[in-house]
């Protein structure tokens, strides 16, 4: 049951996105890219003991525990040093170039890999996390990054260098 100052206020707030059409694109891109980008980072941060240097439970986990889960059997992580490396520096790497806008739609495109892989690990959490996160990542695949990024600077930046005379 929900208070009548709480329901007037959201009824007020619905009005005003109404008359503006809704937020701007590049505000919801924005927050899809900061939100999209928030579980890799937190996980990435939990796999480093220190710069370049691996936590030794991270390596456990791909060595013993993390299983990939395919046609009702269940597979040893392939090269799972090598496998453990790769995802901590992409949990790292990946998300912050999603917030910058910078390469977004790789960075997107590999989150959305990786979160392949995690599906195929943890398979129960498809609803919880892993639905959520591909919706999101495809979002950002299908619209881009929005104004708010370095690949619309960047591209504006192209632009307006081409439109230049030579010498001019």
């Amino acid at each position: 049951m929900t208070r009548p100052g709480l329901r007037q206020g959201v009824n007020r707030a619905m009005t005003a996105l109404r008359r503006i059409g809704g937020p701007p694109p590049w505000f919801t891109a924005l927050v899809l890219r900061v939100a999209a980008a928030i579980p890799f980072w937190r996980s990435g941060l939990t796999k480093w003991e220190a710069p370049g240097q691996l936590e030794a439970g991270t390596l456990w986990l791909f060595r013993h525990e993390f299983q990939l889960h395919l046609l009702g059997q269940t597979y040893p992580m392939p090269l799972p040093v090598l496998t453990a490396h790769l995802a901590a520096i992409a949990e790292i790497l990946l998300p912050v170039l999603l917030v910058l806008g910078l390469g977004t739609r790789a960075a997107a495109l590999g989150l959305l890999l990786m979160t392949g892989v995690i599906q195929l690990t943890l398979p129960g959490a498809w609803a919880s996390h892993h639905l959520p996160w591909a919706a999101m990542l495809l979002a950002i695949l299908t619209w881009g990054p929005g104004r708010l990024s370095l690949d619309h600077g960047l591209r504006q930046g192209l632009q307006s260098l081409r439109r230049k005379p030579p010498g001019g």
